[in-house]
């Protein structure tokens, strides 16, 4: 069913037709969900803490690793968190999504032509003496989100069949436009602002690796997941029942994830306190420019609430993941450039997490 929406005027709140129209599960929280930031800062703090005082296991258990630079352990977190609402996904309605077509063009507008511009912009403001900070945070800017959106839309209440969709359009813009905009960004449009350049050769197999890693694999478990279990039992106990049940492995999931960040990687930003909040101030006001535009674009388009959060939340996202793999395999590890990927997801979880419960706040401007 589709949603329009409009602000509740007093004579429908008098009239009680608003209480009527408006989905209030959207705003209810569980407890699990009230707790959630508590329990993020927690990670964050315990985290560090960790780390810091544990710094050659904290070494030792990061040298276990899926590909060049990417932890085994934070690999199995966002497995964590990607899989129960992948597995929730309704494969079967996907092809009903030919009405969906305003939604994917302004998803493809935001995520591949403003999203990187603006954090363009946003790195040459905050970071015009740093280089090797400004270019990871512009090769965080041209990778769009593949996998934690995922997570985000869920726990917006957002169209998971949508996301889904918007996230596999990403994909294969990344595979085709990644290299072409790390150029454009990094080395041709500085050089006509007579700015400094920076030349990134990128592989498309990285790319390519990437996206098979951190979507591919929690994607095709949700599918399985879903076409085994609705053959042996039933679509409505698939729904009801196995999805409630694992509905708490992602929230898992995400804790465990910050946690192994700020263990892995806590010490590179404590080294460099000063420029890295540049680099979080750049990224956090990236954030709540591309989510107000994209949700503002979706209430103004009269998109439902479900497809307005997954639109917003697609292009808030970054793939902070190849991002990093990137800046590791052309910079190295220990470089600036690795440092401002790594800062991402950091600011990314808690500033996401949060928005999350902004949008299910807004989704009462959203009548049915």
């Amino acid at each position: 069913m589709n949603r329009q929406f409009s602000l509740p005027s007093k004579k429908n709140v008098q009239a009680g037709e608003s209480s009527d129209s408006i989905d209030s599960s959207y705003t209810k929280l569980s407890l699990t969900d009230k707790f959630l930031p508590f329990f993020i800062l927690l990670a964050m703090m315990l985290g560090l803490l960790f780390g810091k005082l544990n710094g050659a296991f904290v070494s030792r258990i990061n040298s276990l690793q899926v590909t060049k630079g990417v932890s085994l352990l934070i690999f199995l977190g966002l497995l964590l968190m990607l899989y129960p609402p992948l597995a929730k996904i309704k494969y079967h309605e996907f092809k009903f999504l030919g009405s969906s077509k305003k939604q994917i063009f302004v998803s493809v507008i935001f995520n591949w032509l403003l999203g990187p511009a603006v954090m363009f912009i946003l790195a040459w403001i905050f970071l015009p003496d740093s280089s090797s900070l400004r270019t990871g945070l512009i090769l965080v800017g041209i990778a769009r989100c593949i996998a934690m959106v995922v997570l985000w839309s869920d726990m917006a209440k957002g169209d998971s069949e949508l996301t889904a969709l918007l996230v596999l359009i990403n994909s294969i813009f990344q595979i085709t436009a990644y290299s072409v905009l790390a150029y454009l960004y990094l080395t041709k449009i500085p050089s006509w602002l007579h700015l400094g350049t920076a030349v990134v050769h990128i592989s498309f197999w990285l790319i390519a690796e990437n996206i098979l890693i951190y979507l591919g694999i929690p994607l095709l478990l949700g599918f399985i997941t879903r076409l085994i279990l609705e053959q042996i039992f039933s679509r409505k106990w698939y729904e009801t029942i196995f999805c409630n049940k694992i509905g708490h492995v992602a929230t898992f999931g995400l804790i465990f994830t910050i946690f192994m960040l700020f263990s892995i990687s806590g010490k590179y930003i404590l080294k460099q306190p000063l420029l890295i909040l540049n680099v979080a101030v750049a990224l956090i006001i990236y954030f709540l420019v591309m989510f107000f535009s994209a949700f503002f674009t979706g209430y103004k388009l009269k998109f439902s609430y479900e497809k307005t959060a997954s639109l917003a939340f697609t292009a808030s996202g970054n793939n902070f993941e190849l991002a990093i793999a990137v800046a590791i395999g052309i910079f190295g590890i220990s470089s600036n450039q690795t440092l401002a990927g790594i800062t991402g997801p950091m600011v990314e979880i808690p500033t996401l997490v949060l928005l999350t419960y902004l949008s299910r706040n807004l989704s009462k401007y959203f009548i049915k």
